[in-house]
């Protein structure tokens, strides 16, 4: 039988814009971590950065040129490379300032947005999404940093949501996505060299699930994969479960109680040196009428983990000023 570990509310956004649609938690090192609002609300075109204090409970809150899909840190303090609308930049949150590092993003449709991406060394992989959930006119995405040059790896995408960048083994590259319409976990061979990809493996199918997978991060041996489940029926519950990627095999379960919508897990370390699971979760979409069942629905969670360590906390490599 698979264990399950009940999480806990970790921060309860004051504003009805920071629970509308909080993903992308990153870790910042021991004890902090950011997150984005996507956006703050359901006519909203804007959303936000956070910076987020474990020990204190503080959330810094830092509202950007638009609806961020991920943002992650760099190698200059204070600066994150941010997917937002059609543009990947740099926010540098000293100052608000935003510099556009490449645009042009699925130029060739209408009614897409930058979702989730993911660093390796000087390089982003991210996708878009059809901001109606329908058409599969999005796209998978490589920023080379070394040339800056933006790459458009794979078209056909719907909403492109977790992902990760590890070593195959082989002196190769492995880029495990999902795209959460297909309710599949799947494994490309990446080429940063050519700028391709190739070899689409599913890993596991989750077609048999009510929710919909979202928001992904491995666990720190790269074994596992740890998937938040986006839930739009009624239930007491969200749910991110941990996967084999070997063989495919459920491994464990944390619930979110009263908020069904979980979008994205991270994997952290505590300024006491414990391990946690930190759980994002949503409002977007869901009936007014459910909203006293789901009483918790926006909130950050936080639950225990089995894990000894955390994942390193990489950064994007920026030039020396």
């Amino acid at each position: 039988m698979t264990s399950t570990t009940i999480a806990e509310v970790l921060y309860a956004p004051k504003s009805d814009g920071l629970r509308f649609l909080p993903e992308g938690p990153t870790a910042l090192g021991i004890g902090r971590f950011s997150w984005v609002a996507i956006q703050h609300g359901p006519l909203s075109q804007a959303g936000s950065l956070n910076i987020f204090d474990l020990a204190t409970g503080n959330n810094l809150n830092y509202p950007l040129p638009g609806r961020p899909g991920f943002a992650k840190p760099t190698s200059r303090e204070g600066v994150f490379i941010v997917g937002c609308e059609r543009e990947l930049g740099l926010f540098d949150t000293k100052d608000n300032s935003w510099t556009v590092l490449a645009g042009g993003v699925d130029s060739d449709v209408a009614g897409t947005i930058i979702n989730d991406g993911t660093l390796y060394g000087d390089n982003v992989v991210f996708g878009t999404k059809d901001l109606e959930f329908k058409t599969p006119k999005a796209g998978l995405y490589l920023y080379r940093g070394r040339d800056q040059r933006l790459i458009k790896l794979q078209g056909q995408q719907t909403c492109s949501n977790g992902k990760d960048v590890v070593d195959a083994g082989d002196g190769g590259l492995h880029l495990i996505d999902i795209d959460s319409p297909t309710r599949r976990v799947v494994r490309y061979r990446l080429d940063l060299e050519q700028g391709t990809l190739g070899g689409c493996e599913t890993i596991v199918d989750l077609a048999e699930l009510p929710a919909v997978p979202d928001g992904m991060t491995l666990t720190p041996d790269e074994q596992s994969m740890i998937i938040s489940f986006y839930n739009p029926n009624p239930a007491a519950f969200g749910e991110t479960r941990q996967y084999s990627m070997i063989n495919g095999q459920l491994e464990h379960v944390w619930q979110t109680p009263y908020s069904p919508q979980a979008t994205c897990p991270m994997i952290i370390e505590t300024a006491e040196g414990t391990v946690k699971l930190v759980i994002t979760t949503a409002v977007e979409h869901m009936p007014e009428q459910r909203r006293p069942e789901s009483k918790n629905a926006g909130m950050l969670f936080i639950a225990e983990t089995p894990f000894a360590t955390a994942p390193a906390s990489p950064a994007f490599r920026l030039p020396r000023e």
